[in-house]
Parts: C-alpha cells; sequence; structure tokens
C-alpha cells in the first residue's frame, strides 16, 4: 500500500522512496572473501600502528578475509604532486577495490599523526561517477606511547563519516605500545589483544551483512531529487 504524503508538502513525491526491507534483503550475495584495506599512520622503522596493523591483517586473514595493507612511504603531500602519482593511483586503486578498510593511527600532539591524515586526504570523496568509499565498512584503532586516550579513533570516525563510511561500533586504543609487542613484532596476549579481535571479528560481520547492499543503504532522497531536477533542466533545454 502507498503511504499517503498528503500531509508532507514540502516532500518531492518523485523523488522519495519508502524504506523497504525486502531492498534489504538481496537475491544473491557476494561469495568472495571479504576485500579489506588497511592504513597505518606511521613511517618509522619500529611503528607500532604498523605492527598493529599488521597483527590485524593476521586476524582478518585467519577469518576469512582478504586483507591488504598500503604502505605509506612515498607518498606525497595532498595536492604537492599530481594525482597521476604512483603512490596516489596505488592508494585510489586500493580504494575502491576494498569493501571495508581498518584505519590505525598512532596519537602524536593529541591528534592523528599527518601521515594518516594525508593518506585520507588523497582518497577523494568521488571520482567521475564513483564514490571510493561510500557505503564500506570502517574500523578504527590508535596506538598511544603513554596513557589509553581515545582522541585518534574520535577522529577518524569523524572522517570516517565525511567519507559516508559504516564506521563500526567497537574500536580500539593500545596504550603504552612499546609494551605490548615483543622483540619480533608480534603483539602479546592482554586484554589490548582481545580488543583487536573484537574489532577485526566485527569489521567482517558488518561488511558481509552491508556489501551487497551498500548502494540501497546509501542511496539518498536529497541526491534522488537533485538529480531529477537536473534532468529536467536537460529535457527543458532540449525542447527550446
Amino acid at each position: 500500500m502507498s503511504p499517503s504524503l498528503d500531509d508532507l508538502p514540502n516532500l518531492d513525491a518523485g523523488a522519495f522512496r519508502q524504506p523497504a526491507l525486502q531492498q534489504l534483503l538481496p537475491a544473491t550475495r557476494a561469495t568472495h572473501a571479504p576485500r579489506i584495506l588497511l592504513l597505518y599512520g606511521s613511517v618509522r622503522e619500529r611503528s607500532y600502528s604498523r605492527l598493529l596493523t599488521e597483527e590485524a591483517a593476521r586476524l582478518l586473514r585467519a577469518m576469512g578475509a582478504e586483507p591488504r595493507i598500503y604502505d605509506p612511504r612515498g607518498l606525497p603531500l595532498p595536492d604537492g604532486e599530481p594525482e597521476d602519482h604512483p603512490k596516489v593511483q596505488e592508494l585510489r586503486a586500493l580504494a575502491q577495490w576494498a569493501e571495508g578498510m581498518v584505519w590505525t593511527s598512532p596519537e602524536r600532539h593529541g591528534a592523528m599523526t599527518g601521515i594518516m591524515k594525508a593518506q585520507i586526504d588523497w582518497i577523494p570523496l568521488s571520482l567521475g561517477s564513483v564514490r571510493p568509499t561510500q557505503g564500506k565498512t570502517l574500523a578504527v584503532m590508535e596506538v598511544s606511547g603513554g596513557s589509553q586516550s581515545f582522541n585518534a579513533v574520535n577522529q577518524l570516525r569523524i572522517l570516517g563519516r565525511w567519507m559516508r563510511m559504516i564506521t563500526i561500533p567497537n574500536q580500539s586504543s593500545v596504550a603504552k605500545a612499546f609494551q605490548e609487542f615483543d622483540t619480533d613484532g608480534r603483539m602479546k596476549p592482554s586484554s589490548y589483544y582481545d580488543r583487536v579481535v573484537d574489532v577485526c571479528e566485527e569489521l567482517v560481520k558488518f561488511t558481509l551483512l552491508t556489501r551487497d547492499v551498500s548502494n540501497h543503504l546509501t542511496d539518498r532522497y536529497s541526491e534522488r531529487k537533485e538529480e531529477a531536477e537536473k534532468l529536467e533542466q536537460r529535457v527543458s533545454l532540449r525542447s527550446l
């Protein structure tokens, strides 16, 4: 039964859609491993954000995902080089390939690092008609040298919203990270490690749940209305 829009005079009836459960239950589902891109925010030789990222990648692989880690070394500052720079093109190709992401930053001066922000800034909201991040899942993590903090993950969440991503509820913040990894760079058993497992597990679940319906989840009234208005203008111009 069609809804009555008589009480909504400001609504564009042609662009309005009533959310339907059936559209969230696709007839076919993808069977390939969830594709997860992992970014980290430090280029130090012993980078704890990289070590945490590598640990997360191992966990994601064990959970049936296909993780790929981007190495930020050599990535220029945003707008410092043309968009056809090889490291920029590599990052953008991975962003389009991915169905979900993990962003892991050190906390430096109470914030995420410039290296972390630069990677996100090089990923545009749109590439032609393609939006590389919209509707994709995101997990956020951070490492710090002192007591536990959530400044970096909070900032990463803001960026995830701005990039129109589905940021999962769980997150990880590893305090005194220098104590949490052994000489081989493997994370030691701890409550911090358990939380990382939780984050990876939740990310895979959300990715499996949403990847086949991300287009429907991100289909917006305002954008449908805007497209209808543009079409009307083109038709009007052709009739002149």
